[in-house]
């Protein structure tokens, strides 16, 4: 009786590491799809926002989810559309960013707070939350590295008189590490995974 208990520890061990490098490989995937389609992929979010606020509509009129509830999610995703207006630049002093996080904060304690207090089915509390919490501000999260590659401008700093060179090389000069979901799936496939060698024969 031990032996097969102790097996399905083994299992779930094993379980668990294949869907963590699943989840890391579909990440990555999709954060080199939102650097390569950008404007896709902002269109993308729109329509993720528009879906969502039709959910919150929905639930207004035909299910008894606190008034409060609805009205913040709207008012999140106020704040999504006003972070999408310079995507897929995200200044973190913005009225857009600023309203995002604070909202994302209070609807999870609201929608923690309801679900303590009235009983639903695992299923649909799940389903709450992935629709009207978690599938904008993921796929917010994962565009982060989407202006990582993108090239100046000269609104992006200004040049001082006593400087003689370029936007571009200047740019690339002062250009130092990333800190996008990309750059971090890449440099965790770089030290944690093995490199392959090319044998020459």
């Amino acid at each position: 009786m031990w032996f097969i208990y102790l097996l399905s520890w083994v299992a779930l061990f094993i379980q668990v590491v294949v869907i963590t490098l699943s989840i890391a490989v579909g990440l990555f995937y999709l954060a080199e799809l939102v650097e390569e389609y950008t404007v896709l992929t902002a269109k993308v979010i729109k329509y993720l926002i528009i879906c969502t606020t039709a959910v919150f509509i929905g639930f207004l009129l035909f299910e008894d989810l606190p008034i409060s509830c609805i009205v913040f999610g709207l008012v999140g995703n106020g704040a999504f559309f006003l972070l999408l207006q310079d995507f897929p630049y995200f200044n973190l002093s913005s009225p857009g960013f600023i309203g995002s996080v604070v909202t994302v904060v209070i609807n999870h304690y609201l929608a923690f707070s309801y679900f303590t207090d009235v009983w639903h089915p695992f299923y649909e509390v799940l389903a709450y939350f992935t629709v009207c919490l978690w599938m904008v501000p993921f796929a917010f999260f994962v565009s982060l590295s989407a202006n990582e590659n993108v090239l100046p401008t000269v609104s992006e700093r200004t040049m001082s008189e006593s400087e003689d060179t370029d936007i571009v090389s200047s740019y690339f000069s002062r250009k130092g590490k990333k800190y996008g979901l990309l750059s971090f799936l890449k440099n965790a496939h770089g030290t944690i995974l093995p490199q392959r060698v090319k044998k020459h024969f």
